[in-house]
């Protein structure tokens, strides 16, 4: 079986979307003849093998509204595409579906919805007749939770073409290691024993101006891991609130240092403000290291992650003093936060492993090959 994904961008782009289609090119790359259509974040294109994978990258000017400016990707997609059984597109990815939609591949096509566009709404009223018609003419459409079918505004037409495959992650490398100790030991000494901590890009709809006004009532060291265009902004938050003392930027760490901060902390926090952020993976790697969750209530898959009052806290979005509330609920109270940090690490064993994620994945594309003229729309 010949399996092409194609995604806006991939590792060492880091992301949820590039996460997952890493995990799935990797996790079953022998099962099935896998490769990658990607677009390079700016510069000139390559092929190389992460991994054991092979990852074709489309140069690329730059990127703009979230999207790589690729001449080339529509060129390179049509070369590839030839001879392969089944495409798997992760949306939203809108110049990947116009690219599809001019060359029109004979594979079948799988398609992961990650999202809705939300913010570019001018873009979106003309981009909104290509997407409808590639999704009448998907095979299959994954989602991660219902929520996501529900909260769409493109989804409910083609229900009976969704299904719901929940993210995972290989647990396997969340575990404490020696070398962890040691590091959990570093960073209690340096940022003391009360750490909240955040691991995600630093854009809007993360909502960690809120978790930074939130720390005006929390005694305790907030870290922040991830680099984004906000960066300045929120250090100018900081300065205005006269937090310096209680939140430090980490910048990007690579894997295994990371994993030493979440084994850190007490709480960990996915302060998310709108639809964009539409699963929140980290939530599963910290949960996978035990730790209890705050998050928000928006109406996409992030409550149906960490469970409100089972695995941590959900508080409504925008709200810096409910941020604070949920914290130091769980700072102050050593029983509770153990206890939904554990129900936290059953949660992921039980529901989101990759093993599980990249054999519902496996099944679908036999299912698409197998009853060819029973799924999707081929118009």
């Amino acid at each position: 079986m010949r399996v092409l994904q194609v995604t806006k961008l991939y590792t060492p782009w880091s992301g949820g979307v590039e996460k997952v289609a890493q995990d799935i090119a990797e996790g079953l790359n022998g099962r099935v003849t896998m490769s990658v259509l990607t677009c390079q974040p700016r510069g000139r294109g390559n092929r190389e093998f992460v991994n054991g994978v092979r990852v074709d990258r489309a140069g690329s000017l730059g990127i703009c509204l979230s999207m790589p400016i690729s001449l080339s990707f529509p060129y390179l997609l049509k070369k590839l595409a030839k001879n392969q059984d089944v495409l798997h597109f992760h949306t939203p990815f809108p110049l990947g579906i116009i690219s599809y939609l001019l060359i029109r591949p004979k594979g079948r096509l799988v398609v992961w919805w990650h999202s809705d566009i939300v913010r570019q709404k001018n873009i979106l009223r003309l981009y909104r007749p290509f997407l409808l018609r590639f999704l009448e003419r998907a095979d299959k459409i994954i989602v991660a939770t219902s929520q996501h079918i529900e909260s769409s505004n493109f989804l409910s037409p083609f229900k009976n073409k969704c299904q719901i495959i929940p993210f995972g992650i290989d647990t396997k490398k969340f575990q404490i290691t020696d070398e962890i100790e040691c590091q959990i030991g570093r960073i209690r000494r340096e940022h003391g024993n009360r750490i909240i901590l955040f691991v995600g890009r630093l854009v809007y709809y993360k909502g960690v101006e809120y978790l930074i006004r939130a720390m005006k009532k929390i005694h305790g060291k907030l870290l922040l891991i991830g680099q984004g265009p906000l960066e300045s902004k929120l250090i100018s938050v900081i300065a205005e609130l006269r937090l310096e003392d209680k939140v430090v930027f980490l910048g990007k760490l690579g894997n295994q240092e990371m994993l030493s901060y979440y084994h850190s902390c007490d709480v960990f926090v996915l302060p998310s403000i709108a639809k964009s952020e539409a699963f929140g993976i980290v939530q599963l790697e910290a949960m996978a290291c035990g730790k209890a969750v705050v998050n928000t209530s928006l109406a996409t898959g992030v409550p149906q992650v960490s469970i409100d009052g089972k695995t941590g806290i959900t508080v409504p979005p925008k709200d810096a003093d409910s941020l604070a509330k949920a914290i130091n609920t769980l700072l102050t109270n050593k029983k509770l936060k153990e206890e939904y940090g554990h129900n936290a690490l059953m949660r992921v064993k039980n529901h989101f492993t990759m093993e599980k994620m990249t054999e519902m994945v496996f099944q679908i594309y036999k299912h698409v090959l197998e009853y060819p003229g029973k799924v999707g729309s081929r118009r």
